[in-house]
């Protein structure tokens, strides 16, 4: 067999790590748990994390907030993802709870509501050879995967079935 050598890469020293995280940073914002997951990936030496990050952060390389509102405000027009879907996403990233609010407060209420309706009522029209109930919860079911509050849901849904009557 051969040797272990190629399996296990070489470690990188702290400035050498700082220059390839500064160029991940800045090709797109990144959550801080990302940039340690990277950390790792690089194999740096540990004791040197906490160093590199702050330096990250004073050179406004990462910023949560940031990412946060980039984060957000992408998925909602790019994917229309729903505020719940949204807060997960980035909880599962770490981000701060003050950050979550702060990005899922620029979503304009109206906006929201009015993509919600047109998603619902173009799910709802796709499944028109279903009975009632079926599509109520095939469409719920879809809206709630995507991440929209049930409650609006319900609203959405009911304007629908008003307008199919």
């Amino acid at each position: 067999m051969g040797s272990f050598e190629g399996m296990y890469k070489k470690a990188l020293t702290p400035e050498q790590a700082l220059q390839k995280l500064r160029h991940y940073c800045a090709y797109q914002e990144r959550s801080h748990q990302e940039v340690r997951d990277k950390l790792r990936q690089l194999n740096c030496a540990k004791k040197e994390h906490d160093a590199i990050l702050s330096s990250l952060i004073e050179d406004d390389y990462l910023n949560e907030e940031r990412f946060a509102m980039a984060f957000a405000g992408g998925k909602w027009r790019a994917k229309h993802w729903g505020r719940q879907r949204i807060r997960y996403e980035l909880k599962q990233k770490k981000v701060s709870d003050f950050c979550i609010k702060k990005a899922l407060g620029q979503i304009d209420e109206d906006d929201y509501v009015a993509v919600l309706s047109k998603l619902a009522a173009e799910k709802y029209e796709l499944l028109s050879a279903h009975q009632y109930i079926i599509r109520y919860k095939k469409t719920t079911d879809y809206l709630i995967a995507r991440g929209f509050e049930p409650e609006l849901i319900r609203t959405a849904l009911a304007r629908c079935r008003s307008a199919t009557k």
